[in-house]
């Protein structure tokens, strides 16, 4: 039995999905352009999708697009970027490689962006994005909550900024939907991405929001699929999975985040007992449910994850471990957490499969896994 703490790198497929996408993918085989029967059932299903996608979301279903994942979506509104006049993006330093990145390879068309910083509990201050903004500003583009730290972030005020200076406002919400209720009116959001396998529905199936009335340039050219911002015969079991899982992890997410809260209090109480040098990262009350980033100081974490591998236990780190070394988590370092904190930190994100019997056998794991490593010192 593996005993799974990384939900936030990606979720289990929910059951009901799965047995969803194998029906799609064995009965509903239609091309969704297609006139006859199987194509029309097809683009049904899809549409079904997008109807659930839009109802989780708080948006209408005309502003639903279906991309390849969440990287995607974020690309498709990074990129339009290159058609404006105003070619100046506002982002933060703690947001995801799927934004970063893109803004780096951007460079090159003549697009510039500022990365504001974040305070020590991993917090963007809309103060900062305001001041950040020039003459040249065409976007802002800040991320809902943190994959790494779970902090969630002040969008709503920040796109009240960036709608009073007639500039896009882009969230990456990748990790929030299931844990914290998303409405699109009234964070007042021009795109928000998501990606299905963060909420138990499969990988590579994602779904953009584009306020209506705002138009995007495609990424994809080919056929007129997605309203032609995303050529190519749809993902229909994919799509359909994507909107069972935004369905069901919306429905139930009072519970969820009940289940996660009880997990990650029970986690924290047995740590600071047992622990009482650990260091909790991030703030204390803007987090995503279930999600803990943790250090303890002497312990390097990619020693820590072996030692817990070995037991069955799957977490992550933000640290980037290569060739035997450990270079300090970027996210971290935006917090201003020292590199000897830093590298000796673990990100444990509880997923709605996880049991209190599973923290304490985490919580015991780690026991063991940080006294051997202290004897072998």
């Amino acid at each position: 039995m593996m005993y799974y703490f990384d939900h936030s790198a990606t979720t289990p497929l929910h059951p009901r999905i799965k047995e969803l996408m194998v029906n799609v993918g064995e009965l509903h085989f239609g091309n969704p352009s297609s006139i006859h029967a199987p194509g029309q059932k097809a683009k049904t299903l899809i549409e079904t999708a997008r109807g659930q996608m839009a109802k989780a979301i708080g948006c209408s279903s005309n502003e639903v697009i279906f991309t390849g994942g969440g990287t995607e979506a974020n690309n498709l509104v990074l990129w339009d970027i290159t058609h404006q006049q105003k070619k100046h993006v506002v982002t933060s330093v703690i947001e995801h490689p799927a934004v970063l990145n893109v803004l780096d390879n951007l460079e090159e068309f003549g697009v510039t962006y500022t990365a504001v910083s974040v305070d020590e509990a991993g917090v963007v201050n809309p103060e900062e994005v305001k001041n950040a903004i020039t003459e040249k500003t065409g976007l802002i583009s800040i991320m809902l909550a943190n994959n790494e730290m779970g902090t969630i972030q002040p969008v709503a005020e920040i796109a009240v900024i960036a709608k009073k200076h007639g500039i896009i406002m882009h969230t990456d919400a990748v990790q929030a939907l299931g844990k914290i209720s998303i409405n699109a009116k009234e964070l007042s959001v021009d795109c928000m991405s998501f990606s299905a396998h963060k909420f138990y529905g499969p990988k590579g199936v994602g779904a953009l929001f584009v306020r209506k009335g705002f138009q995007l340039k495609p990424l994809i050219i080919g056929g007129n699929q997605e309203r032609s911002l995303r050529a190519g015969t749809e993902n229909t079991s994919g799509i359909a999975g994507l909107g069972l899982a935004a369905e069901l992890a919306t429905k139930n997410i009072t519970d969820t985040q009940f289940h996660l809260d009880s997990l990650t209090n029970a986690f924290h109480k047995q740590i600071s007992n047992l622990f009482p040098d650990a260091i909790f990262n991030g703030h204390p009350e803007k987090q995503l449910p279930g999600l803990v980033s943790i250090s303890f100081p002497g312990f390097r974490s990619d020693l820590l994850m072996i030692h817990l591998d070995r037991r069955r236990i799957a977490v992550s780190s933000g640290s980037a471990c290569s060739a035997g070394d450990i270079k300090p988590s970027r996210i971290l370092s935006a917090m201003s957490i020292e590199d000897d904190i830093n590298i000796c930190t673990l990100r444990i994100s509880f997923g709605i499969g996880n049991t209190l019997q599973d923290v304490d056998y985490l919580t015991q794991s780690l026991k063991s896994s940080l006294e051997q490593i202290r004897s072998a010192a």
